[in-house]
């Protein structure tokens, strides 16, 4: 089949626009179709009914374009013209929940000038479609695409919170689960209800034999409070695959029609303004007996045709993917060969975030280094989501490859960062706590907030007035090197402000059970009415995420089309990272340590460096003698 062949197939979709407009559409769907064709036809083209689902799915695209209004069809042309918008060096993200953050969607409106303060140019609300009531795993078991949470507000609410962070140069970003629902979601109720079109939309077993088999490869998500993959459902007599908890139900995409109703999701979310959507948990999206049932070839597929098919629709709309896996299974959420730079645009860089932890620890960069040296290129019009925290626990993505290669045994290592993030480490400053001990693997996950993390809660708690400063510096630290590499920085809710570990959650029958809510606390609007004051912690943590924004915008050269290579230093507490573009050459230099450490000027000189140097972090200039110095937790951006 042909683009133009759905021509005559569109025309009720398209109805009642002007000659241009139509035009428009199937210029569009001209220029995008073998994006569309190709990933279908991997995933359905064997089906006798494929070319009339291919219909079905451009007619979901075509009626949404139709109904997408000026505004945001004015934004579309915006993107065109300049595509690379999400790519510059302005671009700074803040995640927050909604409720923690302001209270509801209209608190968010209010909390603007904050956001714009700060230099946020994204904003990312964690869940806040319709969860189920009571456990809803922190809003991630839907139960309605197209509603948003009584208590936070309602889907006009959430138009409008998106038009008037636009007009503020904010783009809006929502999460969109897209493994699973909730036990509660319309489409279970109904196949609960016996209806067997909606039984299709998920995985059902009349037995234990396929999921005993399926059992011996797949991992446990959450061991503790959700051990296994399936639950029994006694209304129906069938076995459901459940990966993260037995009220969070897979959704079965083998099957076109729950690919079809995903789509349209997406594209009524974009027609009410969103502009970037977080897929949650894709890597989960496709089964395969015999392996973990994770980044299948086949969740490549899907993604690359979600993007195709609601770019049609709304080419303003990023995709995200929010896939925590290992460093080679990574890269290919941002497309790889034919599918380069058709896949989703954005994508978290966890294996940075780790590698950042370890070398805070071991107090030395070879890991770091090494590991990020072996990272393969990205497309150019992809970027990183580059963070410390999130409001997921950490968990310590060290390969046996990248360990070895640097000297380490890496279950011995993980086990240390483990022990140093729980304070269990003779010398750390960490204050963390356990997720998910599982005994059988070893793994041990952290929970913690960034200050606690970094022994500001320690620090304080001492009165120390040194330890509270290097507890600040590695704040600043860590945050001048994501800021400093290719992609969009994130904040997450607080960090800003030094918020540390909060117990309050305790006191919540339903968040008590989930040791992460210790990293999500409440906005203190108080501490933040100290965010300008340099003589206390908080405005000294403002301030400084605050100048590494303002010294990031300022340079061109951290356009995130620049590529980034990791580079040693002949000094392995010194993390080097040179950035070069068209637009210029900077590099980084971080020292991980609490102690004054140096790079030979022999080493810089290799590097393309000369004898004056400009530091773009403090906009100095500097004369290079025998070596340059850095002070505790010290970094530079030179060029």
């Amino acid at each position: 089949m042909k683009s133009k062949d759905l021509e005559q197939t569109l025309s009720v979709e398209l109805d009642g626009l002007s000659v241009e407009q139509r035009h428009t559409f199937m210029d569009r769907l001209d220029v995008l179709w073998p994006d569309v064709l190709r990933p279908l036809e991997g995933l359905y083209g064997q089906r006798g009914d494929f070319e009339a689902w291919l219909g079905r799915l451009v007619r979901v695209a075509g009626h949404a374009y139709a109904h997408r209004s000026p505004e945001l069809r004015r934004l579309d042309a915006k993107r065109y013209a300049r595509p690379d918008w999400f790519l510059t060096s302005e671009m700074l993200a803040y995640v927050c929940y909604t409720d923690r953050f302001a209270g509801d969607l209209k608190g968010v409106e209010q909390r603007i000038p904050y956001l714009r303060e700060l230099g946020v140019r994204y904003l990312h609300l964690m869940p806040l479609l319709e969860p189920r009531k009571g456990e809803s795993d922190g809003g991630y078991a839907v139960r309605d695409y197209r509603r948003v949470a009584p208590r936070l507000g309602t889907m006009d609410d959430l138009e409008h919170l998106a038009g008037e962070l636009r007009c503020n140069g904010i783009s809006l970003c929502i999460d969109l689960v897209c493994n699973h629902t909730a036990r509660e979601h319309a489409w279970a109720r109904r196949a609960l209800a016996g209806d067997p079109t909606y039984q299709a939309y998920y995985y059902m077993f009349r037995d234990r034999t396929l999921p005993d088999r399926y059992e011996q490869s797949l991992l446990e998500i959450f061991p503790d409070f959700a051990p296994g993959n399936f639950t029994w459902q006694p209304e129906i007599e069938r076995w459901v695959w459940t990966t993260f908890h037995e009220y969070q139900w897979d959704l079965d995409y083998t099957n076109p029609a729950v690919f079809g109703e995903m789509l349209g999701n997406i594209c009524f979310l974009a027609n009410r303004g969103i502009e970037v959507l977080r897929l949650d948990a894709v890597a989960f999206m496709w089964k395969r007996l015999g392996t973990q049932c994770q980044n299948q070839p086949e969740v490549h597929l899907l993604l690359q045709a979600l993007r195709a098919l609601s770019r049609l629709a709304a080419p303003a709309l990023l995709h995200k993917a929010e896939a925590i896996v290992p460093p080679p299974e990574l890269v290919p959420y941002l497309g790889r060969g034919a599918a380069a730079g058709r896949e989703c645009e954005l994508a978290y860089h966890n294996v940075l975030m780790v590698m950042l932890w370890s070398s805070l620890a071991e107090r030395r960069v070879a890991l770091l280094t090494h590991t990020l040296q072996q990272m393969p290129t990205i497309p150019h019009d992809a970027a990183w989501i580059t963070y410390l925290r999130c409001h997921d626990d950490i968990g310590w993505a060290v390969t046996d490859e990248d360990a070895a290669a640097v000297g380490l045994d890496a279950a011995l290592h993980r086990k240390f960062l483990s022990d140093f993030y729980l304070g269990d480490y003779s010398g750390s400053f960490s204050r963390g706590t356990v997720f998910q001990h599982n005994p059988r693997t070893g793994d041990r996950r952290i929970n913690g907030a960034l200050a606690s993390l970094v022994g500001l809660e320690t620090a304080l708690e001492s009165g120390d007035e040194g330890h509270v400063d290097m507890a600040i510096r590695r704040i600043q630290l860590l945050y001048g090197v994501i800021f400093a590499f290719p992609g969009i920085p994130q904040i997450y809710m607080g960090d800003e402000l030094g918020l540390r570990n909060d117990f309050s959650y305790l006191e919540d029958s339903e968040l008590a059970d989930d040791g992460r809510w210790v990293h999500r606390p409440p906005m203190d609007w108080q501490a933040a009415e100290r965010r300008d004051d340099p003589g206390t912690v908080t405005g000294k943590i403002f301030l400084s995420v605050k100048r590494l924004a303002e010294a990031r915008a300022r340079c061109d050269a951290f356009h995130s089309s620049a590529s980034a290579r990791a580079v040693w230093t002949q000094n392995d507490r010194v993390f080097g990272l040179l950035r070069e573009s068209a637009r210029g050459r900077i590099l980084v230099l971080a020292n991980f340590s609490e102690e004054n450490q140096s790079v030979p000027a022999y080493r810089l000189r290799e590097l393309g460096l000369g004898d004056r140097l400009h530091d773009h972090l403090q906009n100095r200039g500097l004369d290079l003698d025998a070596e340059l110095l850095l002070g505790p937790y010290d970094q530079v951006w030179l060029s």
